[in-house]
């Protein structure tokens, strides 16, 4: 018959086991948290922001691949201006999003409080942001060169995307985004050259349809 010794001794040498990976958890979910605070701090210290982007989609049978401009500006100020493809434009103006592509028959616009847009990570830093409140499920891993991936579930789109992941430096600033959405569809975007405080004229941020281009109100998400 096995002792109360014996069972307290396997106990303890059970507990001493699993103490390494409690810690090794508790101290991933505070690294995450760390890392998180540190990207808000950046962020929330920027007044604009001037970067060249690239972005990705795969999915439903489409691979595509898009690049140019991107522009940051408190309070809710964001564009992407396309190179290519040359004219494509997504403006956030601090009250509506616009959406046009040259050939398009329209210029789709939406109330920004209604947008729900895969750059959404990009948006929450354009006002006083928190992550880790933003994202549920935080966590870090380690990224090459030194960096670090941040992910989570953005609140609020849980039935359209499964995952997002940041890819931050040590000092809190995002290189690139990953939104892997509950179909399959996977979105990146890369940036570089980044020019923090650069100075955007706020005209950048007023968007004028072309000439005979009507305006359609977009639908909002599902």
């Amino acid at each position: 018959m096995m002792r109360f010794a014996d069972i307290r001794r396997g106990a303890i040498l059970l507990a001493a086991a699993l103490l390494p990976a409690c810690l090794h958890s508790q101290q991933a979910a505070s690294s995450a948290r760390e890392l998180a605070a540190r990207v808000d701090r950046h962020y929330d210290q920027l007044r604009s922001l001037k970067a060249a982007f690239s972005e990705s989609y795969s999915g439903m049978g489409v691979d595509r691949t898009e690049s140019g401009e991107l522009l940051l500006s408190k309070p809710g100020r964001m564009r992407w201006n396309y190179s290519s493809p040359p004219g494509k434009v997504f403006l956030l103006d601090g009250k509506y999003a616009w959406f046009y592509t040259p050939g398009d028959p329209q210029v789709e616009r939406m109330p920004a409080k209604q947008l729900d847009d895969l750059r959404s990570p990009l948006r929450y830093l354009l006002g006083h942001t928190n992550l880790e409140k933003e994202l549920s499920g935080l966590s870090v891993s380690p990224a090459p060169h030194g960096e670090f991936v941040l992910s989570g579930v953005p609140k609020g789109q849980e039935n359209r995307v499964s995952k997002v992941s940041l890819t931050v430096t040590a000092d809190g600033t995002i290189a690139g985004i990953e939104v892997q959405e509950t179909d399959g569809a996977v979105t990146r975007f890369s940036f570089s050259d980044e020019q923090p405080g650069a100075a955007i004229a706020p005209t950048a941020f007023k968007f004028t349809p072309p000439a005979g281009v009507p305006v359609e109100e977009a639908p909002p998400p599902m």
